[in-house]
């Protein structure tokens, strides 16, 4: 994870451009992994934590008939997280993350069902994960598959959302 957050950093920091976060699913560890690069300071912005439903809408914009008809656990869920934490935090591009880590599946979503939002200047991505394993282990890799996303839109490798 580690060193997916130091080439985003250093790419940003080349860009000059800045990066925030809003996380339900990893409660923070996205953001603690983007701090743990030196020189992250030049590009994050901050972040939100988002573990409860309600604050999903009061802190993030999520519409909340968005969340009343879907649930926390959805893409289009995801895809507002970013975009209402990039407009909060006054950032260029923002990672969401919502999704079950289980133990016990929730509303009806299975353990594993995860969903990352990317979103940018052109608008946002939105990737469904199906993973397997402990609550740490679905937890670490979503933070790997969003610095991964996000290093693919920074680098140039992603065309622009439409």
């Amino acid at each position: 994870m580690g060193s997916a957050a130091a080439g985003v950093v250093h790419r940003l920091t080349e860009r000059r451009e800045t990066l925030a976060t809003v996380e339900s699913l990893t409660g923070g560890l996205l953001a603690a992994t983007i701090v743990e690069v030196a020189g992250a300071s030049a590009v994050y912005r901050g972040g939100l934590v988002v573990y409860a439903t309600e604050l999903k809408e009061q802190l993030a914009d999520v519409p909340a008939d968005l969340l009343a008809a879907r649930g926390p656990v959805d893409g289009d869920v995801a895809a507002a997280l970013a975009e209402g934490g990039r407009r909060r935090c006054g950032a260029d591009w923002c990672l969401a993350t919502t999704g079950v880590a289980g133990p016990e599946p929730q509303d009806g979503k299975p353990v594993g069902l995860v969903y990352v939002a990317v979103a940018g200047p052109y608008g946002a991505e939105v990737r469904e994960l199906r993973l397997e394993g402990s609550r740490d282990h679905i937890r670490g890799e979503t933070v790997t598959e969003a610095l991964r996303m996000v290093a693919a839109h920074v680098q140039g490798d992603v065309p622009a959302a439409s």
